[in-house]
C-alpha cells in the first residue's frame, strides 16, 4: 500500500517503464505538493489504483504486463477510475481514434515534452476540479 498524506493537493500515478524519466518528473511535481507514484508495468498500476486514490494516471502505452490502454480499458467502468492520460511511441489515427473512444483525456507523444503533460495536468485541474486542487473540493 502507498502511502499517500491528506496534505497532498493532487495524486499522480507514473506508468512508465523508465525509471530516469519517473525521476525527472517527480522532481518537476513534488515541490507543488503533488504526490508522485511510480510504477513500471500495467498490473502495478492496476494495483495501486485500486488501493490508492489516485486522481490522474500517466499511463505509456508500451509497458510490460498490460499496456496503457489495456489498463484503462480495465477501469473504464470504474466509479474513481483516474484521468487518464496517455504515452505513445506513435500516434496513429487508430490509436487516437480508440484512445479517444475509452475517454482518455490526452495523448502524448514520446519522448515526451514535460511542458506539454503540465499543459495536460493544468487542463486535467481546470476542466475536472473547477481549477482548484482535489484535495480542497
Amino acid at each position: 500500500m502507498v502511502n499517500v498524506t491528506p496534505n497532498n493537493r493532487l495524486n499522480v500515478l507514473l506508468a512508465h517503464d523508465s525509471e530516469g524519466w519517473q525521476d525527472n518528473v517527480r522532481r518537476l511535481l513534488e515541490p507543488q505538493g503533488v504526490q508522485t507514484l511510480a510504477v513500471r508495468s500495467g498490473r502495478e498500476a492496476l494495483e495501486i489504483i485500486q488501493s490508492t486514490p489516485v486522481h490522474v494516471a500517466v499511463l505509456d502505452q508500451q509497458m510490460p504486463h498490460l499496456g496503457g490502454l489495456q489498463v484503462i480499458r480495465l477501469l473504464r467502468d470504474q466509479k474513481n477510475a483516474p484521468t487518464s492520460i496517455l504515452l505513445a511511441n506513435h500516434l496513429t489515427d487508430h490509436l487516437l481514434h480508440e484512445a479517444l473512444g475509452m475517454r482518455v483525456f490526452s495523448v502524448l507523444s514520446k519522448p515526451v515534452d514535460l511542458n506539454m503533460l503540465l499543459d495536460a495536468l493544468a487542463r486535467v485541474l481546470r476542466k475536472r476540479y473547477a481549477s482548484r486542487w482535489p484535495s480542497e473540493s
